[in-house]
């Protein structure tokens, strides 16, 4: 485990700014929710701290050093599990072992395992089609674990999935990040998922991406979502969400309109 630092971190694309000067610290083992409106920067940071893409200014810091290249250490599930249909799911789990050079064996024996962890050892010689929405998903993140990441990054991982499969693989998430002992940055648009999985959530401005507040949860799992707390911190959410999207969809004569009326009394 390892904490993760995002440092004055912009990233700019043909002159319009994604994300603005973010500075936001995940403690090593913690799991952190990024919470904003739709195209303010989230998946950007992601792939910012997964050095698939550079920052414009600021940089990433994982253990006191900056991230300057993919690496092992650091692992990306996707909304899309991307899984490589041509191969089974015990060699899509163990790609990433293979292209660090791991024997075949090796490779097979430590796929197996996560395969366990994750019920589906039965399931290892099928294709990727053969499986449901949600067993894609559970190969997605044993192939992201295989390579014992010290840092988890997920975009939206369960927002193709129906209700109840997700709420499993929420379940499923956390026994895993117990076991992985992993630090999870996880973007959602989903506040109950980010209320019952987080230990700080961090709400977004619409685009650009600023930092608005950081809420720190300190309730134990599984929590309860009639606790008065949790519902509490929903409806903060709710709100900040509601405002960040009448901000970017109205003028600001349209919002005074609307106060007027009363009708954004929040905003």
């Amino acid at each position: 485990m390892a904490e993760l630092c995002f440092e004055q971190v912009s990233k700019v694309y043909a002159g319009h700014p994604a994300v603005v000067d973010v500075d936001l610290t995940v403690p090593s083992g913690s799991f952190t929710a990024l919470i904003g409106p739709s195209g303010c920067g989230k998946t950007t940071l992601l792939e910012i701290a997964a050095a698939l893409i550079p920052a414009t200014t600021g940089r990433v810091l994982l253990g006191g050093r900056p991230i300057t290249r993919p690496g092992p250490e650091t692992a990306i599930v996707f909304q899309h599990h991307n899984l490589f249909e041509w191969m089974t799911v015990q060699d899509n789990v163990a790609f990433g072992l293979r292209t660090q050079g791991i024997s075949r064996h090796e490779r097979r024996l430590r796929a197996g395992r996560l395969l366990a962890d994750v019920g589906l050892i039965d399931h290892a010689h099928k294709l990727p089609r053969e499986l449901s929405g949600g067993m894609r998903q559970r190969v997605a993140i044993a192939r992201a674990l295989v390579l014992n990441p010290q840092v988890l990054l997920m975009d939206e991982p369960f927002s193709s999935l129906d209700y109840q499969t997700r709420r499993v693989m929420q379940r499923y998430l956390l026994a895993m990040w117990h076991h992985a002992q992993a630090t999870v940055v996880m973007v959602t648009h989903d506040l109950d998922e980010a209320i019952a999985l987080a230990d700080q959530i961090v709400l977004f401005s619409g685009s650009p991406g600023r930092i608005v507040e950081t809420i720190h949860i300190p309730l134990e799992r599984p929590r309860q979502p009639e606790d008065s707390r949790l519902q509490e911190i929903r409806t903060h959410l709710r709100h900040h969400l509601e405002k960040e999207v009448a901000l970017g969809e109205f003028t600001a004569a349209e919002l005074e309109a609307l106060r007027r009326e009363g009708m954004t009394a929040d905003l």
